[in-house]
């Protein structure tokens, strides 16, 4: 399997970006294609450590494992979350070349000539990812809202998405890949993601984000939340993104 650099354009061969258009829907700023399912990358895909955090340009990434498409599934969702609209990831995988584009631009460090993902950048990829997951691996247009400039909605999503989700962090890129959601104030459940009991949930349902999160921003989504369901214990993670669906 060969690996070409990260390209500075926006438009690909296989990953089709164009006039804001990515993949079958439409990226504004926080407004993503949701459609990940969770079988694509923890369970059957992704193993620890499978992603080497030096770079996702050529030698950044595990070989063996992009011959896996679940794998590939994977890393298509974690290139659309770390790089901009444009930054591509093209490379060459059991004779087959693909191209995946960057939409959020969480991390595109990450994507440049000798680029790594520290903590932080891990903890920003990984709550967008898992911000993405859906049970039923259905596609649907989500907005993702959190205090990173990338992150920032319009007023048009303000206004359109406006049921508050859930609130998702962790660190898909550590050992035992800690996950988490927190529930919007008066949700009871969160069938996007966990489908219709939150006891087969890919993450763990931490509560309430009333009681879970130190920041509360509102339409703008939640952040300093802990993986112990009370604000002030356990550990915080700033990186933490909420989803707002239509209405």
């Amino acid at each position: 399997m060969d690996i070409a650099a990260v390209t500075e354009n926006g438009l690909t061969e296989n990953g089709f970006v164009m006039n804001g258009f990515v993949m079958n829907g439409l990226t504004e700023n926080g407004l993503v294609l949701n459609g990940f399912v969770m079988n694509g990358f923890v369970m059957n895909g992704l193993t620890e450590n499978g992603l080497i955090l030096n770079g996702l340009a050529p030698g950044g990434v595990n070989a063996d494992l992009l011959d896996d498409p679940l794998s590939r599934q994977f890393l298509q969702y974690v290139v659309s979350c770390a790089l901009d609209d444009q930054q591509t990831l093209s490379f060459t995988a059991g004779g087959t070349a693909y191209t995946f584009p960057g939409e959020l631009g969480l991390a595109p460090q990450w994507g440049a000539s000798h680029g790594s993902c520290d903590g932080s950048c891990q903890r920003w990829v990984s709550a967008c990812v898992l911000a993405r997951i859906d049970a039923a691996g259905i596609h649907r247009e989500i907005s993702v809202r959190g205090p990173a400039p990338a992150l920032l909605p319009t007023l048009g999503e303000i206004s359109h998405y406006t049921q508050r989700e859930a609130t998702y962090f962790g660190n898909l890129f550590v050992q035992g890949q800690p996950r988490f959601l927190c529930l919007a104030p008066g949700q009871k459940e969160d069938q996007r993601v966990c489908g219709d009991s939150l006891a087969d949930c890919p993450m763990t349902v931490v509560g309430s984000c009333a009681l879970d999160c130190v920041l509360k921003a509102g339409v703008f989504g939640d952040a300093l939340c802990s993986d112990a369901g009370r604000s002030g214990t356990g550990q915080s993670y700033f990186e933490s993104i909420t989803v707002f669906l239509p209405k």
